[in-house]
């Protein structure tokens, strides 16, 4: 498994549902998530960011000795009013950070892959990761977030992701 860069067209794909009778076959994928996000020292990584469009995420904020989650087919069912702004990187957009404004708590519906329902209520950093990555899951990127101005600093360092990208798939 490799990081898939801002420019492959799979980081523009909406996830489909994993159906719970087929959680047995993500074990080995989301082991497999897991080393790569390490290995790019990254806290949250989605199917798409691996070239893969199923429901499927990984966290592990390493803040606490159950940080560590694999989340099948998430939903935010519900935002706070309060927002919050912090700086923001992406692993499919290595050296591009940017502030991003999100809801300070959310609620968020997801299977674990033993077919365990949650329903949590998040806030601070994990809140933002869950955000981050359902992102992905719907093919919404942080570069999205991003204000006009954001977007008109970093137009250079993008268009230059943006063609590597489009170099190596040729």
């Amino acid at each position: 498994m490799e990081i898939a860069i801002y420019g492959n067209p799979v980081l523009r794909k909406k996830a489909k549902k994993i159906p719970l009778d087929k959680l047995h076959e993500y074990r080995s994928i989301a082991d497999q998530m897991f080393e790569v996000m390490r290995e790019d020292q990254g806290i949250g990584l989605a199917a798409q960011q691996v070239g893969l469009t199923d429901k499927i995420m990984v966290i592990d904020t390493q803040d606490s000795p159950d940080s560590k989650m694999v989340v099948i087919n998430p939903e935010i069912t519900s935002y706070s009013k309060q927002t919050d702004t912090m700086e923001e990187g992406c692993l499919s957009f290595p050296g591009i950070r940017a502030n991003i404004v999100r809801a300070q708590t959310i609620e968020v519906t997801f299977y674990d892959l033993e077919g365990k329902f949650y329903r949590i209520t998040c806030s601070d950093l994990i809140a933002r990761v869950f955000q981050h990555e359902i992102d992905h899951l719907n093919g919404v990127l942080f570069i999205d977030r991003m204000t006009p101005a954001q977007k008109l600093m970093l137009k250079r360092k993008l268009k230059k992701l943006r063609e590597s990208q489009e170099t190596q798939s040729e």
